[in-house]
Order: C-alpha cells, then sequence, then structure tokens
C-alpha cells in the first residue's frame, strides 16, 4: 500500500477475497455495468466542450433508452416510487408513473458527471448548505480516524471532495464492486494530488482490518456503503423499515466499526434546485463508539442498520429523484 500521509494519487483496487459462485439473479452485483470507461471519458468531455445545457440535453435520449431497454432497472425504479408514493403521498402531485422513471435516470446521468466534477473542478464552500453546521465544525476540528456510513442517494463524492480539498483529510473508500473501477480510473487521471484511496473488498480479513486500523489510528476517513446487500447474500443483513415496506440492509458497516472502534458518521449530500442549487450536506453522529452486546448482537445490529434507514428515508422523502439503487431492494410479497 502506498504512504498516505503524503500526498499521491489514488491506489488502484486491491480485491480481498473472492465472489461466492451462487448469487441471487436480482443481487445488484449481477447487473451489467453500464458505464464504460469511454463513455465516462465522454460526460466529462461533452461537459467541458459543450457546457452542461447541451450535456444535459444530451442526456434526454440517453435516459429514454433505459427507460425502454433496461428492464430491471426501469422495473427496480418504477418499484422504488411507488412504496414512496404509499409511504409519502404528500409529496406527490400524481400518481408514480414512466415520466418518473425517466426522470430518475434523467437525474442519474446528472450525478454521474457531478460525482467526477467532485473532483475536478473548484466548487466552493459556500456552495455547501450545511443541515448541522455544529456538528460538521465538530467533525472537521476532530483529529481522530472515522469510520462515514454512506449510500447510493445523492452525490457521496461532494462530501469526499470537499473533505479533502478544504480539510486536507486522507480518503479510504470500501467499494464491493468491481464497476467502480472505471470511476476510478477517472478520478485519478482527472486529480493528481487527490489524498484518496479506493480499495476494493468483497469480504473483510485478518489483513484487511489491520490496514484499515492502521489508517484509522492515523486520523484517516474509511468510507463504506449502507445501502447494498452484500455479496455473500441476505445472511449477511438485518431487516428494517424502509418507505414502509422491510428490506435488507447489510451488516458489514457497524461490524467493521466495532473492530475499528473508532467514531461512526453517516452522511448524505445532494444538490437541491429548491436551494438555490446548493449542495445539501447533512452528518449525522451515529455513535462514538460502536458496542455489541452477546446476548443481543444482532439486534443490536439492527437499531443501528435502522438508524441509518431512518436517515435516508428521511433524505429520500424530500428529494425522491436522488436514489440510484436500481436492483430489486425490497423483500418481495
Amino acid at each position: 500500500m502506498p504512504d498516505t500521509t503524503s500526498r499521491s494519487t489514488p491506489t488502484s483496487t486491491s480485491t480481498v477475497g473472492s465472489l461466492p459462485s451462487s448469487k441471487e439473479d436480482n443481487h445488484w452485483s449481477s447487473l451489467k455495468e453500464s458505464g464504460t470507461l469511454t463513455g465516462m471519458r465522454f460526460l466529462v468531455f461533452m461537459y467541458r466542450t459543450c457546457g452542461r445545457r447541451i450535456f444535459s440535453a444530451v442526456m434526454y435520449p440517453v435516459a429514454i433508452y433505459f427507460v425502454l431497454f433496461r428492464t430491471h432497472q426501469r422495473q427496480s425504479s418504477l418499484t422504488y416510487f411507488f412504496n414512496h408514493y404509499a409511504y409519502a403521498p404528500q409529496e406527490w402531485s400524481h400518481k408514480p408513473n414512466w415520466v418518473d422513471v425517466f426522470k430518475h435516470f434523467k437525474a442519474f446521468a446528472e450525478v454521474v458527471l457531478d460525482k467526477l466534477l467532485a473532483w475536478t473542478i473548484d466548487i466552493k464552500e459556500e456552495e455547501f448548505a450545511f443541515t448541522s453546521p455544529t456538528i460538521i465544525d465538530e467533525l472537521m476540528n476532530d483529529e481522530r480516524g472515522q469510520l462515514i456510513i454512506g449510500s447510493h442517494f445523492g452525490n457521496l463524492e461532494y462530501c469526499r471532495g470537499f473533505m479533502q480539498r478544504y480539510k486536507s483529510k486522507v480518503i479510504n473508500i470500501l467499494v464491493y464492486d468491481k464497476h467502480s473501477s472505471n470511476f476510478v480510473e477517472i478520478m485519478q487521471k482527472e486529480n493528481q494530488d487527490s489524498r484518496v484511496n479506493v480499495f476494493q473488498v468483497d469480504e473483510f480479513d485478518i489483513s484487511t482490518m489491520l490496514i484499515l486500523q492502521e489508517k484509522i489510528s492515523l486520523g484517516e476517513w474509511v468510507f463504506i456503503a449502507g445501502d447494498r446487500v452484500p455479496l455473500s447474500g441476505l445472511q449477511h443483513t438485518v431487516d428494517v423499515d424502509f418507505l414502509g415496506e422491510k428490506a435488507p440492509l447489510p451488516i458489514g458497516p457497524y461490524l467493521l466499526a466495532k473492530a475499528l472502534a473508532c467514531p461512526v458518521k453517516l452522511m448524505f449530500a445532494y444538490r437541491d434546485q429548491a436551494m438555490d442549487n446548493n449542495i445539501v450536506f447533512d452528518v449525522f453522529p451515529l455513535t462514538d463508539k460502536l458496542t455489541l452486546s452477546r446476548k443481543n448482537k444482532m439486534a443490536d445490529l439492527q437499531v443501528y442498520a435502522q438508524q441509518f434507514a431512518d436517515k435516508l428515508q428521511a433524505h429520500c422523502v424530500q428529494a425522491p429523484y436522488q436514489w440510484f439503487n436500481f436492483y430489486s431492494f425490497w423483500h418481495k410479497s
């Protein structure tokens, strides 16, 4: 591993463990990758050459393609909106339909570009709308290592880019899937001075834990997603209430938090058109040190996962088109 105490380019991904031989057909990892490296480079080129307005116009036929030909993602999007509508009808002026699915895919295309731009353009600090300024200020001044649990809501790259650019934090990103390698390669090329390390992990073994514990001891931050079923399947999940239905969430982030014995935060970020397109930046302190009882371990894990689900749900209610989990998320009834 490279020395992350000095300024360096992101590491190449390192695989720990291996994919299980039998995965559920509707597991997110079995879905074909849609974005190619060439395609992502084209997005950046188009933005720099033509500007945001032309880029947005070109994304309309792309979104139409997804609605017409990506059956699984299309149905998953519609199921999400139906659950959202049933849970928070006050947020809707109509029953969700294919137009909303189209807007969902269109929003995702915009966010893919923004994920790249978060590391390459100068996003000023005043563009961030902090939901909890005091908590964020305390976090910025905390020299301890932190475990940050994020999600596929909005654009977490705003948070990571903000921390790295303005606060000189060293960021370590844990990813479960190989699909992120294209984004990592683009990020490496576009921002040679990034203090970011990306690790591809299929499971947490002893060597991985030792590496992460060292990074925490150095005051670095570790980011992990909390809204994807692990590659090992449902046996490593707990059920939570999310938008009025039962859904499985991984226990891995909380087991990792216990092993690292460090403060744990939940973090969300997205651009809000209702707030002059400012970036909503929300940090929620989950616990200063995660503990699990021997007798009620799974119950304790469920409590932590439900807190994460509640925060994610609150943001989804406010910005329904910003959650990008295009796979069968809820348990089938």
